[in-house]
């Protein structure tokens, strides 16, 4: 299905987890660029705040504070922005905690939460949004993660919840798709960036937790989002390390179990004890910021999505598949 999507300045967009991190910078992005913006987290002062700078600064935003865990608050943040600005083009579930640790150590309890939050979460977001974007037509885009394509020790919870996530949303843009349904469903997935994600994750081990690999800075996430709630597109990774993760997971997925035993273990560890365990699974903390405490060197783009997202870029995989088609028909013809 071919589907045209409104220009951000004519766009309602509504935000998950927009406290902090990804969502604050895809809010503050999105309004600077003409949007009007919903915010929604848990955390009722941060997104006030939010709302207040970048109504200052000439955008329109306001907030609707809820658990994305419940699915009457996602009702009401859609309520919201039909009340406000008279509807909603753009729905991204955006809210997502992490939990550091060995899958043996951590509580039921904890596990269960998570998947409420990460899982649970975007379903409830993207029924509310399905049911006022199915006549309307819009965007639905969900943060996954690059561990929805490849799980990665002492975050194995959080792996697993973005796996979820991750057959949800294909699942669900089929059946949108051969329902006839107008609702462009995309999957974001982020490699490590730079947001207070390690400060906020529950966290099991006697360290500091530390982000994997390459860092990226969360503006690279808000442009590929709002790049999507534009232009259509299946899915996107952020950042070049996380692709070079997928893509090794699914080529050599022995050899990257090894590479990952021996070197993430240790590396996602800080050199400090932890501060505090339970983060924020259950009750909102150390909003308000966009950056985190990364001891790594942080990367200023991703060069590898930048141009996944172009329009050259986005040609490259059908003209890649056509190469191989006519290769191995060539083959074929020889071997007969």
């Amino acid at each position: 299905m071919n589907l045209k999507l409104k220009d951000l300045s004519d766009q309602v967009i509504v935000i998950t987890g927009a406290s902090s991190g990804i969502g604050l910078v895809t809010a503050r992005m999105a309004a600077k660029r003409g949007a009007r913006v919903v915010l929604n987290s848990r955390n009722e002062s941060e997104l006030r705040k939010a709302c207040e700078r970048i109504n200052a600064r000439g955008g329109r935003a306001v907030y609707a504070v809820g658990d994305v865990a419940d699915p009457d608050a996602m009702e009401m943040v859609a309520n919201r922005a039909i009340s406000e600005f008279g509807g909603l083009n753009t729905w991204v579930n955006n809210a997502g905690i992490g939990m550091y640790g060995r899958l043996t150590q951590m509580s039921m309890a904890d596990k269960r939460r998570l998947f409420d939050v990460n899982f649970w979460g975007v379903i409830n977001g993207c029924r509310v949004a399905v049911r006022h974007l199915r006549h309307s037509g819009g965007a639905i885009i969900n943060i996954g993660s690059v561990t929805s394509d490849r799980a990665i020790p002492l975050l194995g919870m959080y792996s697993a919840s973005k796996h979820a996530v991750k057959g949800y949303t294909d699942s669900l843009r089929m059946e949108l798709e051969e329902a006839g349904a107008p609702i462009a469903v995309t999957l974001v997935k982020p490699a490590s960036i730079n947001t207070p994600f390690t400060e906020h994750a529950r966290n099991y081990m006697e360290e500091e937790p530390e982000y994997a690999g390459a860092v990226y800075p969360p503006e690279e996430v808000a442009r590929a989002i709002l790049r999507c709630a534009e232009h259509p597109m299946r899915d996107v990774i952020v950042g070049g390390g996380g692709k070079l993760m997928s893509v090794m997971g699914a080529v050599a997925p022995r050899m990257t179990d090894v590479v990952m035993e021996r070197t993430l273990f240790k590396g996602q560890r800080k050199n400090e004890p932890r501060r505090r365990g339970d983060g924020s699974l259950n009750e909102p903390r150390e909003d308000g910021r966009r950056y985190g405490r990364t001891e790594h060197h942080v990367m200023r783009r991703s060069a590898y999505t930048r141009a996944a997202m172009s329009d050259v870029g986005r040609v490259l995989p059908v003209i890649a598949i056509g190469a191989l088609v006519a290769a191995s028909v060539r083959a074929l013809r020889q071997a007969s």
